[in-house]
């Protein structure tokens, strides 16, 4: 298969950061890359005119990473709490997703945008939660979410009957000792 070797201007998703030199099929550099000013052909003229704009955006890069970091630091230290309908058992009657958390960082006066919070599911229990708020492709940070009851429950109910009892472990058999020679071995003469 035909490939194009392009020099990347700006940093582009899942394919490279400004400076790089990429390998990418024809129609992607044709109808993607080159109109939109993305890249530019590999050549050693454009490579030279890159190595100060790609040095110019490093820095740039590090300082917004230090400033993320900070902030990261900042949230993981928040612990945020929220009040919800559930049943006697600790079963939310709704439940807390991305945008309630987004909501509630906002309410504490951390500026978050739904798609910054990663959960892999909508939490449906009441108790004390772990979400990971992602602020940058390096940068990311933890805060807790305590969701309690609005009936007072701060924990779940686990019901005995759904904790699958331990298997007792089967009890070993003593092998029978016999002179006989085993079904594999040959008889001696």
């Amino acid at each position: 298969m035909r490939t194009v070797e392009l020099l990347l201007r700006d940093r582009v998703e899942n394919l490279g950061r400004c400076g790089d030199v990429v390998r990418v099929a024809p129609g992607f550099a044709r109808n993607y890359l080159l109109p939109r000013r993305l890249a530019v052909p590999a050549t050693e003229e454009n490579k030279r005119m890159l190595t100060r704009r790609t040095e110019r955006l490093l820095a740039e890069e590090a300082a917004q990473i230090a400033e993320l970091s900070a902030r990261a630091e900042a949230l993981s230290q928040v612990s945020l709490k929220t009040v919800e309908k559930c049943d006697e058992r600790g079963h939310l009657y709704g439940s807390v997703n991305a945008v309630r958390v987004a909501e509630l960082l906002s309410e504490a006066g951390f500026a978050c945008e739904e798609k910054q919070v990663r959960m892999a599911k909508a939490l449906k229990l009441v108790g004390e939660h772990g979400i990971e708020i992602h602020l940058h492709a390096e940068v990311s940070a933890e805060i807790s979410l305590r969701i309690e009851g609005e009936n007072g429950m701060t924990e779940p109910v686990v019901e005995a009957s759904l904790v699958p009892e331990p298997e007792p472990e089967p009890e070993a058999e003593p092998e029978p000792e016999s002179d006989a020679p085993a079904a594999d071995e040959e008889p001696e003469a």
